[in-house]
């Protein structure tokens, strides 16, 4: 079982060792660091913080009291190099600082891919919406397209009713009027023969007294009162109309409701009638 050792600059044992030294693998204080960098077989070589390092600390081997600085892939263990040798012997390896190194860079390039991915759905989804937008815009300005050519039809039929209503009820009326017209006429005839009358009760009776009484009793005969008209009635029936009437009237909309997308999976579309829904 491997055991943590404490952070101490390998070079001077004095100082803490705030950097790690990635190529030695060795610990080391500030002042030790900046004296490394200088020396020309070491002044490319990469530091680390020690405090970032995982594990946290250098571990060595209780066996052989050696640095782990492998590890077995065969095993999935942490190891030193005496290990290779030993019970280890014929397995696969790869340096801890490689593993690191492989991991951290697998774990960036996969956030990377899904921080791109992730724009490129939002973008996506800001494209659909203002496109679904624009769209919902359209259907709501068809609709009262739709609604405003129908109302212009209804209006146009009452119109066309209220000019017939009139033209025909016109008609009825000038009958009413003549009937009329005719029974004036008759009581104003009436009116002037019995003028007559009363005249002829003044005159003398005699021979000639008869024939003029006779004479009137003619026109009398004559005057003729026509028959009362068959007077015209007018009425209004009201044909049930619901609000269903209104939508059959109206044209339909449709909306696609999708499923959330699922990574390499198809995404069915559920095409709904939502003037159905609506009844």
């Amino acid at each position: 079982m491997a055991q943590a050792a404490s952070k101490t600059c390998e070079v001077c044992v004095s100082a803490p060792g705030s950097q790690y030294c990635i190529e030695c693998e060795e610990y080391y204080c500030e002042n030790c660091k900046l004296l490394h960098n200088r020396q020309k077989l070491s002044r490319n070589h990469q530091f680390q913080k020690a405090s970032d390092l995982i594990p946290d600390g250098k571990s060595k081997c209780n066996e052989h009291k050696e640095e782990l600085t492998l590890i077995c892939n065969t095993c999935n263990a942490q190891i030193c190099t005496s290990c290779v040798t030993g019970q280890h012997n014929g397995h696969t390896f790869s340096k801890i600082v490689d593993v690191i190194g492989q991991l951290r860079g697998d774990n960036e390039t996969k956030i990377r891919a899904k921080e791109n991915e992730s724009i490129h759905n939002m973008k996506k989804i800001e494209d659909s919406l203002k496109s679904f937008n624009n769209s919902v815009e359209s259907v709501i300005k068809s609709i009262n397209d739709e609604g405003n050519i129908i109302k212009r039809m209804v209006d146009k039929s009452v119109a066309q009713m209220i000019a017939l209503v009139k033209e025909q009820s016109k008609k009825e009326k000038g009958k009413l009027l003549n009937s009329l017209a005719d029974a004036k006429s008759v009581f104003v005839d009436g009116q002037t023969l019995d003028r007559k009358r009363k005249e002829l009760e003044k005159t003398r009776q005699d021979g000639s007294l008869v024939q003029k009484i006779n004479n009137l009793k003619e026109e009398i005969d004559k005057l003729t009162i026509n028959s009362l008209p068959e007077f015209p009635k007018i009425s209004f029936s009201r044909k049930s109309v619901a609000e269903d009437d209104i939508r059959q009237m109206m044209g339909t909309y449709t909306i696609s409701s999708c499923a959330p997308v699922l990574e390499k999976k198809e995404n069915p579309c559920r095409i709904v009638l939502i003037q159905d829904v609506l009844h």
